[in-house]
């Protein structure tokens, strides 16, 4: 495993759920090192799984419905599927099942993931409410400081 990813989950259709794949559409027209790749994982999956056995770390980047106020950005580090803290929509299976699945085929990479919280989920709308918009520069900034340290420190 080489190189670190930079991996955005969600779903573009339903509004600030899409933060992750919103953030990393801006992520990849930043300047990065070689050894960084910016990946729109949209709703997660097995299709994915392959990303998780060629790059460490691996930073991901999701929405989450923590009762913080819209816009909040936070950093983990889970080390098992059930440190993800559960996401909103059908993905939710797919990126634990994701995570699982990779545990079984050998060691994990080491992991960070910077989360958004949202508010509400809303179906069939293409943009992100202005406190969540607000947050992509926050992710950035918690990204790069996270693929700087190597992608495990606690930015």
């Amino acid at each position: 495993m080489s190189g670190t990813l930079v991996l955005g989950i969600g779903n573009l259709l339903m509004g600030d759920e899409g933060v992750g794949v919103h953030a990393a559409g801006a992520l990849a027209h930043e300047a990065w090192p070689d050894t960084v790749t910016v990946v729109d994982g949209g709703t997660g999956g097995f299709h994915l799984l392959d990303y998780l056995r060629r790059y460490d770390p691996i930073v991901l980047i999701d929405a989450t419905a923590d009762g913080q106020p819209a816009g909040s950005v936070s950093v983990l580090h889970p080390k098992y599927a059930s440190d993800f803290p559960r996401s909103l929509t059908a993905h939710d299976i797919g990126l634990r099942d994701l995570i699982e699945s990779a545990a079984l085929l050998g060691p994990l990479p080491s992991m960070a993931l910077v989360t958004v919280s949202i508010d509400d989920i809303r179906s069939m709308v293409l943009t992100l409410s202005p406190p969540v918009a607000a947050a992509i520069p926050r992710v950035s900034a918690q990204v790069r400081a996270l693929v700087a340290a190597g992608g495990v420190a606690h930015a």
